[in-house]
């Protein structure tokens, strides 16, 4: 088999690959699914407070959430009375906290809004019950006795101190169950997105009481995202160290006993989306034991401590982190370096985490130099392909060597007629009598591929891709180009097809298309192989990726049009430093190999 051939084997061998690695990594949009019962079938809203969504109790501790000492926990409905409210001002984050069951459910990020346009609404991450998709979370005891009042989801805390939450005041809420023990809940926040909530009990009886302390993070029905197979949106947890990821879809099917991990020094566990999260951490070194769940449609996380005796005249306290915002890798890499284990790692970085963790660290050092993302990741794509040089000049010199070889191998075929096995044994000793590595021109196009898909991920889950401009037109790299040759990149007065829509692959935009340009004057290095089929092929193959592509962020398009203009650069100077000069025009033309060598 001669280099041409290898080299069509090779290449289409590769295409299929990315093919078919593009349809398990983008299928096509499915219809989000509804909440439904373990049955499959579609259920009602609950109430938040029933008795299953109780936290799990240790050593036969009752849940006890209302103030009539019933023990059933009850949450807010649609019909619940209203309560004062908190306000919360921060750098970061404006909201509330509901002082009916002390939760956080009204919170939106002051710097993030729903779409591009600057006047779009500020993303909205917790909302209380009553509305569309009730997201918010709760903290609280449980009673170990049954004719304990502990407050509940709808106990109405008093305001002892503090107006407005901000980074400089925080603010306590008190409730007194009335038979001698009071209840306090300090609550404080950064300029960011951590809160701190302190939880106190003070026993004034004359009696021991057991408590036991829990937070929990409460998601009414599924988010309303498209579902993709390279991001993970649901439970993300670290347990001592472990990390788990649970699908939403899976959480109905989660066993009791795995559900429950019991962690003896370090671990968080919440819910993540794509850019945001909300996140129960316990202090660093605080035994607990971590939940996930689900029940009727409604998702839980839960972090539930030790419980504790408290004596008369004596008051316990426990202390908690609740993490809602979004996943500023600079942000949650700070956090992490304060204590909290692996918190980076809620950031999801897929497979290749080895590959992807430094190529944003890297691009993000860039944006912080440069000052804009598009061109750092240019400047990224020009620091791999320097890394990767030394491979790839000992590959192209590889190929130029092999060009060098065409005479003799022409001769060896004619010598050896019909005879393969002499064939290749006297192929094998003119490659090691040149010393001629006829495989060392596959190893930086395999290297390509996870570089690609990295850069991809890094692309598709980093909140710092997200909006971010590059020159003109691309004014948020993580979306596809949103220029048309359909009305002509904005001359003609007509409306591009929506992604959703089946014109869509069709509606190229001007990046795609300098991407398929790129790669025809890439493969216009070498002549065409004198095989009509072979031809056709390689013919077809620069503009089946332009399609192929088109959709992809724009990021992604920019780094593939800058690695084939360098590779280009990079393969034309070695050939012509080993003798070789290419006749790009003539290959244009369409001149087949064995024309070009005559």
């Amino acid at each position: 088999m001669d280099d041409q051939n290898r080299n069509l084997l090779l290449a289409t061998a590769l295409s299929f690959v990315v093919i078919l690695v593009w349809f398990l990594v983008f299928p096509p949009p499915e219809q989000a699914p509804g909440a439904t019962d373990s049955d499959g079938q579609p259920i009602e809203q609950v109430d938040a407070g029933s008795d299953d969504l109780a936290p799990p109790t240790e050593d036969g501790l009752d849940p006890s959430g209302t103030a009539s000492g019933t023990g059933e926990p009850a949450a807010p409905s649609e019909e619940a009375p209203e309560a004062p409210r908190i306000a919360i001002e921060t750098p970061s984050i404006v909201g509330s906290i509901n002082t009916l069951g002390g939760r956080f459910d009204d919170l939106s990020l002051s710097n993030y809004t729903e779409e591009l346009d600057p006047d779009s609404p500020l993303v909205e991450l917790l909302s209380p019950v009553g509305g569309d998709t009730p997201y918010y979370s709760v903290h609280g005891w449980l009673s170990g006795a049954g004719d304990v009042d502990v407050p509940g989801d709808s106990t109405v805390w008093e305001i002892e101190d503090g107006e407005t939450l901000t980074p400089d005041q925080p603010i306590t809420l008190s409730w007194d169950n009335g038979n001698g023990l009071i209840f306090r809940k300090t609550i404080s926040v950064d300029d960011k997105y951590m809160f701190t909530i302190d939880q106190t009990v003070e026993n004034t009886t004359e009696d021991t009481i057991r408590l036991q302390p829990y937070g929990q993070v409460r998601r009414h029905g599924q988010p309303d995202s498209r579902p993709f197979f390279i991001l993970h949106e649901g439970v993300v947890r670290m347990s001592d160290g472990e990390l788990e990821e649970i699908d939403y879809d899976d959480l109905p099917d989660v066993i009791a006993e795995e559900s429950r991990i019991e962690v003896t020094e370090n671990g968080w566990l919440g819910f993540t989306d794509k850019y945001w999260m909300t996140t129960l951490i316990p202090a660093p070194g605080t035994a607990f034991r971590s939940v996930a769940r689900e029940v009727n449609g409604i998702f839980l996380t839960e972090s539930v401590f030790p419980a504790v005796e408290v004596a008369p005249g004596q008051t316990a306290t426990n202390e908690s982190l609740l993490f809602a915002g979004a996943k500023e890798w600079e942000t949650i890499r700070d956090y992490q370096a304060s204590g909290i284990d692996r918190f980076i790692d809620s950031i999801d970085w897929g497979w290749f985490f080895f590959l992807t963790k430094p190529i944003f660290a890297v691009l993000h050092f860039l944006n912080q130099l440069i000052g804009n993302m598009g061109w750092s990741i240019i400047l990224l794509t020009v620091i791999i392909k320097g890394v990767l040089f030394p491979l790839s000049y000992k590959s192209y010199s590889s190929m130029a060597k092999m060009k060098e070889l065409q005479p003799e191998m022409e001769k060896l075929k004619e010598r050896a007629g019909d005879d393969r096995q002499k064939l290749q044994q006297g192929m094998m000793e003119l490659y090691k009598k040149n010393k001629v590595n006829p495989a060392s021109g596959c190893l930086p196009i395999l290297l390509q591929i996870p570089i690609f898909f990295s850069l991809y991920k890094v692309i598709f889950v980093t909140l710092e891709l997200r909006h971010a401009p590059w020159i003109g037109w691309i004014r948020d790299l993580s979306a596809p180009d949103p220029s048309s040759i359909l009305n002509l990149f904005g001359l003609l007065p007509y409306d591009t097809p929506d992604p959703g829509s089946i014109f869509f692959i069709v509606s190229l935009g001007i990046l795609p298309i300098l991407l398929g340009i790129s790669m025809f004057l890439q493969q216009k290095l070498n002549p065409a192989p004198p095989d009509p089929t072979q031809r056709m092929i390689f013919a077809w193959m620069p503009w089946v990726f332009m399609f192929m592509l088109g959709s992809f962020a724009s990021g992604l398009v920019l780094y593939w049009i800058t690695n084939n203009t360098i590779t280009f650069l990079q393969q034309y100077l070695i050939m012509r430093s080993h003798g070789y000069k290419p006749d790009i025009l003539g290959n244009i033309r369409g001149k087949p190999a064995d024309a070009a060598k005559k």
